[in-house]
């Protein structure tokens, strides 16, 4: 799971814009109404719970290097690590993995507080998304043309009517950077944003992210008009209470597959020991 600080500005979805020349906007829709209308799509796509998928997340920081599984179940994701600093698992390793699934299939407690705490971010992620729409200013600044159709670019910075209601929102008020659209299936594509201000927390008791951190978020259709984020990519520094932080990560996922509506951990389980296989499909 994400470290909480994090959550304050990562749950926004978006995707990856193909390269092409810069064109004037064509939008046959007012530049507003297409923000606010791929902004509502992904508000309800964050709330779909009818497409679930398996999928491998490789992440790297400066400290690890990791590859793992992951199947969406109505209990929750559950993932199995495959791979450190690109490596399979020695034997060792792979023990303490096995061993750690077989903890989960005779505890289900455990999954249960997983899935809790799971919901918990997605909650998170629904207040930060239904804020997007007022939480900045938005204005066009031109198009991508490529093998996907028109992706309009947006610039945006922080709308000063607007007033955080709560902490997940409140980082939002100091952001500004760039968002992506694809015009066809007003869908975000693209995210850089980057903090314009310090960013404190219950007047900095709580903690603080400070001035300069930015994040870029990808995301992409990878086959019937089903967009998953592809990439991210954050590097910010600050406090949590009293103790410093630095986030200097990626994260890429991809070989994207569908799973069974209704599917329960205990058959993920079985699913990521039987291994990907070769059906899996993979992300643009």
């Amino acid at each position: 799971m994400r470290s909480p600080l994090t959550l304050l500005l990562v749950p926004l979805w978006f995707a990856i814009a193909a390269q092409a020349q810069t064109v004037p906007v064509t939008a046959s829709i007012p530049p507003q109404s297409l923000v606010d209308r791929a902004l509502g799509a992904e508000l309800q796509a964050a709330r779909d719970r009818t497409h679930p998928m398996r999928y491998r997340l490789h992440k790297s920081s400066p400290r690890l290097t990791s590859t793992k599984e992951i199947v969406e179940t109505r209990d929750g994701a559950v993932a199995r690590l495959v791979a450190i600093f690109d490596k399979p698992l020695g034997s060792a390793d792979e023990q303490k993995e096995q061993a750690r699934l077989d903890g989960l299939l005779s505890e289900p407690g455990r999954q249960r507080h997983r899935k809790q705490n799971q919901d918990d971010d997605t909650g998170r992620a629904l207040k930060v998304l239904q804020a997007l729409p007022r939480a900045f200013l938005y204005q066009p600044a031109g198009a991508l043309t490529g093998p996907t159709g028109t992706v309009e670019k947006f610039t945006f910075k922080p709308n000063p009517a607007f007033i955080s209601p709560d902490l997940e929102t409140q980082a939002l008020t100091t952001m500004a950077g760039e968002l992506w659209i694809d015009a066809a299936q007003e869908r975000v594509v693209r995210l850089e944003g980057h903090l314009e201000r310090d960013v404190d927390f219950g007047w900095g008791v709580l903690g603080r992210l400070n001035k300069g951190g930015w994040i870029v978020i990808e995301q992409a259709d990878f086959a019937d008009h089903q967009w998953r984020i592809v990439r991210f990519q954050m590097v910010m520094s600050g406090r949590v209470l009293f103790k410093n932080k630095t986030f200097d990560t990626v994260e890429v996922e991809s070989e994207f597959a569908p799973v069974p509506v209704g599917l329960n951990y205990r058959q993920a389980i079985q699913m990521l020991r039987a291994g990907f296989g070769g059906s899996s499909q993979s992300s643009r």
